[in-house]
């Protein structure tokens, strides 16, 4: 569901126009998600814990990491680019969830990583600490980088989404331009 404009040079654009780039982020999405899925478990310690009511983790878990692999796709395919600050999208990304939210692929992370929190059982205070300094990293990256390169790259336009589309709090519907 994009706009006119998007839908425009969709028609315009050639075959390669769409999907190399959604390809490349999409590899670079799946390096992201390797990262998170096997690298972190093993260096925070998570270990299976049996108590069945556990398993209700998997829904904002599978629900997060989807919401984030849609935001990598639309990252390549709308943005022409990847969710890597070496290889940005070239066009503003308003689509989908950013419809919505500004930052939706961190949101779903965090979902997802709050979900195999529960499957896992792992909250110790170590845990926790580690999670609250990536939070606050993230949020300092998106603050001290990320908005004002992206001010700098799409100027009135962004300008515009961010006074339409918060941060971190999603709208009830979503933004058109």
């Amino acid at each position: 569901m994009g706009t006119v404009r998007e839908n425009q040079s969709a028609r315009d654009a050639g075959p390669g126009e769409h999907w190399l780039p959604a390809f490349v982020s999409l590899a670079v999405g799946a390096g992201f998600f390797a990262l998170w899925f096997w690298l972190l478990p093993r260096w925070l310690g998570f270990a299976m814990q049996p108590a069945r009511w556990r398993w209700i983790g998997v829904v904002p878990s599978v629900l997060g990491f989807a919401v984030a692999a849609r935001c990598v796709w639309d990252f390549g395919w709308t943005g022409h680019g990847t969710p890597a600050p070496f290889v940005p999208p070239r066009k503003l990304v308003v689509v989908g969830f950013y419809r919505y939210l500004r930052n939706p692929m961190y949101v779903g992370f965090l979902a997802g990583w709050v979900g195999l929190w529960v499957v896992f059982g792992q909250a110790s205070r170590e845990a926790i600490a580690v999670a609250c300094a990536a939070a606050l990293g993230v949020d300092l990256f998106v603050a001290g980088y990320e908005e004002p390169t992206l001010r700098r790259t799409f100027g009135a336009e962004y300008e515009e989404y961010c006074r339409n589309v918060r941060r971190w709090v999603p709208r009830w519907r979503p933004w058109n331009q």
